[in-house]
């Protein structure tokens, strides 16, 4: 088995942003109209009133301060309340592609190499635009990437689980530079009417390249010494869109077509999960926290992070060892840690030992751990 490194990561942020402050304003006059217009069956006790969300209340709950989106006029919309996204003909390139593209050919760059220079594309992300084609497939068109590419979803897990299949591909010697990309349109499948999660996603694309050591020049990489995948099944969090929904006319535009979860159950559940999972892996590699220099979590709540951090280090930890992201980018699904990695691990040194975590939906967590060369 060959030795592999993460040679270069690459990052799309979208040019529009919304403050916790713009997406009450929106959500407020929501539940005024709501209210207003269901007076008499809120009176006859029939339905429950709506009540008001907070900019105070989103960032004590999450951490969140704001979040990219791909378009913030529609979801700022009382009337409408989801992003304007237009449909595209099948002669042009789809949007989640697109954004894949951008930050892909940037960790491309980053790791000294073009295009031609890439055996597979990878594309792991938790919503997929469509069953088929292949995102993977048409970045690796639109790039001009010979060899193959798939999709692959394991919700806000998929980077780690995309890490680990493309690293041990290149271990295998099945390929030598795998090319693994997360576009996010969060915004697409959020319910920004339900006031316990209206504000918790952001959209964006990350990409990494993941390749043989002897076959590296970039002049930063990452030897990949371990990774580790868990998946335990759960109905906490759930997206029950799909084309099955045609089938029975009864679901369509229920709530669970779109993004759901029991917040506090996840809460409960997911931390002793995942923080169980970090120190194992360490211990199984004979490594101590002590000797961890940075964790790049999942960027999908605040409290989560800091409770996990503590529970592997028995300690407080500081935002050097945990740097965060999602005050100005929210939960950014699967991108969410190597976007952390992205921007938080040019200042480590030769030797260094990290990690990145990441967990969702499923249950599923994915942890990899890397050493700067």
């Amino acid at each position: 088995m060959r030795k592999t490194v993460i040679s270069g990561t690459g990052l799309y942020t979208p040019p529009q942003a919304i403050s916790n402050e713009e997406l009450v304003t929106a959500f407020n006059a929501f539940v005024d109209d709501f209210n207003a217009k269901n007076a008499a069956a809120i009176a006859a006790g029939e339905i429950e009133a709506l009540q008001h969300s907070s900019a105070e209340f989103i960032e004590k709950a999450s951490g969140i301060k704001s979040r990219y989106v791909m378009e913030k006029h529609g979801i700022l919309d009382p009337q409408r309340m989801c992003p304007e996204i237009p449909e595209r003909s099948n002669d042009e390139i789809s949007v989640l592609a697109e954004i894949g593209l951008q930050a892909a050919r940037e960790a491309i760059k980053n790791a000294g190499l073009t295009p031609e220079d890439i055996d597979g594309v990878v594309v792991a992300a938790s919503n997929m635009q469509r069953p088929y084609p292949a995102m993977a497939i048409e970045i690796q068109n639109a790039l001009g990437i010979g060899g193959f590419g798939f999709d692959m979803n394991v919700a806000c897990s998929s980077a780690t689980f995309g890490i680990q299949v493309s690293n041990d591909m290149v271990a295998a010697g099945s390929a030598d530079r795998i090319l693994m990309v997360n576009p996010e349109i969060c915004s697409g499948h959020l319910n920004f009417r339900d006031r316990d999660s209206h504000f918790i996603f952001g959209d964006v694309a990350t990409a990494m390249v993941i390749e043989a050591e002897e076959k590296a020049t970039a002049p930063v990489q990452w030897n990949i010494l371990s990774t580790r995948l868990k998946t335990s099944y759960s109905n906490n969090i759930r997206n029950n869109f799909g084309f099955l929904n045609r089938c029975d006319e009864n679901g369509i535009g229920k709530k669970d077509k779109l993004f759901v979860q029991e917040g506090r159950k996840v809460f409960k559940e997911v931390v002793p999960m995942v923080a169980d999972m970090i120190t194992t892996h360490l211990e199984d590699l004979g490594l101590s926290p002590d000797g961890v220099r940075r964790i790049w979590l999942h960027q999908a709540n605040l409290g989560m992070n800091q409770l996990i951090a503590k529970k592997v280090f028995s300690r407080e930890i500081d935002p050097d060892t945990t740097p965060t992201i999602l005050d100005s980018y929210a939960n950014t699904s699967s991108a969410g840690s190597v976007i952390a990695f992205h921007k938080h691990s040019q200042d480590l040194s030769s030797g260094d030992i990290g990690l990145l975590c990441s967990f969702g939906a499923g249950y599923s967590a994915g942890s990899i751990i890397v050493q700067r060369r």
